[in-house]
């Protein structure tokens, strides 16, 4: 590989390594990785979450978290977002205010990811679906795809995650309309992080909802991602690798296509499969 010459972009580290192969000494190498720093979200001044992410479209990112967890619902909910201080301080590019219109209410208390959540596997211990469904009741989208569209998207998403070209390490996600031309893509090491990019560009560019469209995510489909779907109203969820159980149940119960294992021209279909014609 060669040595990078030009200063990483946004979301990228150097580390320097050591290249090994059986039989020959090792090699020196400078080698590009996926940056992975902490972002504390904050709402009227208090911290909601801490998650672990890749530094880029925080805004997004923020929007997103905040819809999926009922505290806002249109994009006139939110007055401003903007790092703490702006003025390039120790911590300022990983703290991110969010201000409220003070029509908002807002019951800290119902939050469901608390104090902190990783990046890889987003919130573990979530509240039940039925709690869920108190603020996001489930879908109803009339809509019909091809599976020959469906086939396609993966090539697509892979072709605008330009950080996962250079990093090998980063999740992505993609907002697909019902004809398979991508709307908004966004990289980030946690699958959750990614998707709340994705659905806060949705509300902040007054795009939602998503009740004609199609989430994909470059890995497993997890409970919290389905319930990120769910409160965007995106119909139609894929997922190049498995499922989960709790995912499962969640879409059969939030009306919800889920799909997996979308590789190459195969995929199964776990709830919901009229709105995929499959032949």
């Amino acid at each position: 590989m060669a040595q990078p010459s030009t200063p990483p972009a946004a979301g990228i580290t150097v580390a320097q390594i050591h290249r090994c192969r059986l039989g020959q000494k090792p090699k020196s190498h400078r080698d590009r990785l996926a940056a992975e720093e902490p972002l504390q979200i904050r709402v009227r001044g208090r911290n909601v979450a801490v998650t672990m992410r890749t530094p880029g479209n925080d805004e997004e990112l923020a929007a997103g978290f905040l819809l999926s967890e009922g505290i806002i619902h249109r994009s006139s909910d939110v007055t401003a977002i903007a790092h703490c201080g702006q003025g390039g301080g120790p911590g300022d590019d990983n703290t991110i205010n969010v201000f409220l219109s003070p029509s908002v209410r807002v019951n800290f208390k119902h939050l469901t990811r608390h104090v902190f959540a990783s990046s890889s596997c987003g919130l573990c211990g979530k509240a039940s679906i039925d709690a869920v469904h108190q603020h996001f009741p489930p879908v109803q989208s009339e809509i019909v795809i091809p599976m020959k569209t469906i086939v396609r998207l993966p090539a697509r998403l892979r072709a605008a995650q330009k950080m996962f070209t250079r990093t090998g390490g980063l999740h992505g996600a993609g907002i697909f309309d019902a004809k398979g031309r991508l709307m908004v893509a966004r990289e980030d090491a946690g699958r959750h992080n990614a998707v709340d990019k994705v659905i806060g560009h949705g509300l902040l560019q007054n795009l939602l909802p998503f009740e004609a469209n199609i989430l994909l995510v470059s890995g497993r489909a997890s409970f919290e991602i389905m319930q990120k779907a769910l409160a965007a109203r995106v119909p139609v969820i894929c997922a190049v690798s498995a499922p989960s159980s709790l995912a499962v149940k969640f879409a059969r119960e939030s009306g919800q296509t889920l799909i997996g294992f979308l590789r190459g021209d195969t995929m199964n279909i776990y709830s919901h499969p009229e709105r995929i014609i499959c032949h």
